[in-house]
């Protein structure tokens, strides 16, 4: 939301900061709480004034329960080695033709570009102050520093082990199902990420929201190394499972990809003639996957059960 009230303060030439007052939120900070949550008068007035749908505008703000603990907070003042609002992808910037940030840049648990492979930043690499473009006086886009006006989109590439990255996506898939699921164990699945730099043994003390994101990226580092029992274990066997598949397989994708190699050996059936499942339900990929090899196995042991002894 406050990423797109920049640029609708920019065509309207307007600078981002006293466009919040027109919003009636009183200072330039007002338009970043607006990604928590959309007051009914400033809703109103955007509908009336921009002819922006309700859904269009709901879409655009972080209002989903499950997920709210894992949000970047909003500081006004950033302090070394501790988080700030919304990182962000140079790469990602320098491609849009209206450079703009995105949402699942507000997770703490996003510590890398899904699309470029590298890590995301949450400073300026010139002034190190905190991303704040709705403090910016200026007619200036968004992906320039509002405090030293360096461009955010030429800044160097942040290396991330690809171990690191799979854990990383394997954790955005894994809160992708249980909130797809509307799981109760959503709660306890944020509080355990929440304490991930404990576990990594990063930070005593601090939440994963509460460090920086270079300190981020060691911690999923470190975390990646290590036996994942913190994050899988459920009451529910069947959510302890789904999890263990994720995480093994690296995500969403790659198990998806072993399902169907899975089918080619076992099935006969050519991939080339199969066409990929539309709007496939993770859950239910987890669950004939788990059913598919547990015949397999079930299969092989009772082959081996029935070979004579000579």
């Amino acid at each position: 939301m406050s990423s797109w009230l920049h640029r609708l303060a920019i065509a309207n030439g307007i600078a981002p900061r006293p466009f919040a007052g027109v919003l009636g939120l009183g200072d330039g900070m007002g338009s970043s709480r607006l990604d928590h949550s959309l007051t009914h008068g400033v809703a109103t007035l955007l509908q009336q004034q921009a002819d922006i749908a309700t859904e269009a505008l709901s879409a655009m703000t972080m209002t989903g329960p499950a997920l709210t603990p894992l949000l970047l907070p909003l500081r006004e003042n950033v302090r070394p080695n501790r988080s700030t609002w919304t990182q962000y992808c140079p790469q990602c910037l320098a491609g849009d033709q209206a450079p703009y940030f995105r949402r699942h840049w507000r997770l703490a648990t996003r510590i890398s570009c899904f699309v470029h492979g590298r890590g995301l930043r949450d400073r300026c690499p010139a002034c190190r102050s905190g991303i704040a473009s709705f403090d910016q006086t200026d007619l200036m886009p968004q992906h320039f520093c509002a405090r030293c006006a360096f461009a955010l989109r030429t800044a160097s590439k942040v290396f991330v082990k690809t171990s690191a990255r799979r854990l990383e996506r394997s954790i955005d898939d894994i809160c992708k199902v249980g909130m797809a699921k509307g799981s109760m164990t959503i709660g306890d699945l944020t509080s355990r990420l929440l304490g991930a730099p404990v576990i990594a043994g990063v930070s005593l003390g601090k939440t994963l929201t509460n460090l920086s994101t270079s300190s981020r990226i060691r911690c999923f580092e470190w975390l990646a190394d290590k036996p994942v029992g913190w994050l899988t274990a459920d009451e529910d066997d069947a959510v302890a499972r789904r999890r263990r598949l994720v995480l093994a397989a690296g995500g969403h994708d790659r198990l998806i990809a072993h399902f169907s190699d899975f089918m080619d050996t076992h099935q006969g059936s050519p991939r080339s003639v199969r066409s990929p499942p539309t709007g496939a339900d993770l859950a239910a990929l987890l669950a004939a996957y788990s059913r598919a090899t547990d015949d397999a196995i079930q299969t092989k042991r009772h082959r081996v059960l029935a070979v004579p002894r000579g």
